[in-house]
């Protein structure tokens, strides 16, 4: 019987199990501890810049305490882009703050400077200057940074990276998640690594992460009793899961370097095809840790769409899905601001994420290579062995 492909499963490295009973030994089963200690700074060095990272209890809750750190309140509006998981828009409305949404541009279908621009100008002159900018570096591709860098600086607006599915990263060398006033990253079970559910976030001071680590430990002032001047959050990442997360850090280079070998996997493999696009770096500025792979497919040349190859997957049990349905177009933010065209509208409805892990064998990619072949009408033979 065939095993299931997944989109992008776990792939552990082997010494999560030391650090693990490492912390069971010394009874450190809390929310703090030597895992966090030891994670926290085995990311500031693969990070190589002059930042701090602070562990927490999944990505989402990162964003969160970033928004609050750049003083995001009630009423307030927050730009977002548009094309991504609704875990970066969420914490948005956590804070009763209104999300403002951008297209994407065509190189990195990340947020469009042009359109961030028209907003940041069209807000301030009703009234609503930008609390905060999020961008996001869409399935591990970084966004142009220096132009949404320079129009946040001009506007001094803080930015905040969603990084989360961007380990590994850089846009000119420089590693994403280090470009804003704060970093967000995940370790959610399908991340570049895991610690089966986490985050962190990034940080350019040891006072903002001291302000982070306050908050995400319910805000507790310095008193023998509990006392609190602040509304905090039960956010700390686990010292057993952190554990997990510095046995996974030890791979980190391999699993970003085995994503990378997927994505040219299927370079090669679609070349066969007229009209389908490998997502791909627009240039050497740009270098993406591949965490999805995705495709556009142009029915007009294929006669085929996502869906077609979608199901034709789901029948040989290989998982793929649709990319992040954009957020202006989710019910839920029906009636928030929008600027740009139809970028993101018209990537949603023709391209497909396909299973990405480092963990792929040669015969997963066989099989992912013969639904391609038999959906796409292309009888030339493909083998990864060849």
């Amino acid at each position: 019987m065939k095993s299931k492909v997944w989109l992008s499963s776990p792939h552990l490295g082997g010494s999560e199990l030391k650090y693990i009973k490492e912390a069971f030994d010394a009874n450190w089963v809390a929310p703090l501890g030597p895992n966090v200690d030891g994670f926290e700074r085995d990311l500031e060095k693969f990070l190589n810049e002059d930042v701090k990272v602070a562990a927490l209890s999944a990505g989402t809750a990162a964003l969160h305490l970033a928004l609050i750190e750049c003083n995001v309140g009630h009423g307030d509006e927050v730009i977002c882009q548009s094309m991504t998981f609704s875990a970066s828009a969420n914490p948005i409305v956590y804070l009763g703050a209104v999300p403002v949404f951008i297209d994407s541009e065509k190189d990195t279908w990340n947020m469009c400077p042009e359109a961030l621009q028209e907003a940041i100008e069209d807000r301030i002159s009703k009234g609503k200057k930008p609390k905060a900018i999020i961008v996001v570096h869409l399935y591990g591709m970084p966004a142009k940074m220096d132009e949404i860098l320079s129009i946040a600086a001009k506007y001094d607006i803080p930015l905040i990276e969603d990084a989360a599915e961007s380990l590994g990263s850089t846009y000119k060398g420089k590693a994403c998640g280090t470009f804003g006033r704060f970093g967000i990253l995940s370790f959610n079970g399908n991340k570049i690594i895991t610690t089966s559910g986490g985050g962190a976030l990034v940080c350019h001071s040891q006072a903002d992460k001291d302000k982070t680590v306050f908050l995400s430990t319910q805000a507790r002032d310095k008193a023998p009793h509990y006392q609190h001047s602040e509304i905090g959050y039960n956010y700390r990442m686990s010292n057993i899961s952190a554990g997990i997360g510095r046995g996974q850090m030890e791979v980190l280079h391999e699993r970003v370097e085995g994503r990378r070998g997927v994505h040219s996997f299927y370079a090669e493999l679609c070349k066969n095809f007229e009209g389908v696009e490998l997502f791909s770096e627009p240039n050497s500025d740009f270098y993406s840790n591949h965490w999805l792979s995705v495709i556009t497919i142009d029915e007009t040349k294929t006669s085929k769409n996502y869906e077609d190859l979608r199901l034709a997957f789901l029948k040989d049990d290989i998982e793929s899905r649709p990319i992040w349905k954009p957020m202006h177009l989710q019910p839920i933010f029906k009636d928030a601001p929008y600027y740009g065209g139809k970028v993101a509208e018209e990537l949603f409805g023709n391209s497909l994420c396909l299973p990405s892990g480092s963990n792929l064998s040669d015969e997963d990619k066989e099989r992912i290579a013969k639904v391609m072949i038999d959906v796409f009408s292309n009888k030339k033979e493909y083998s990864v062995l060849s």
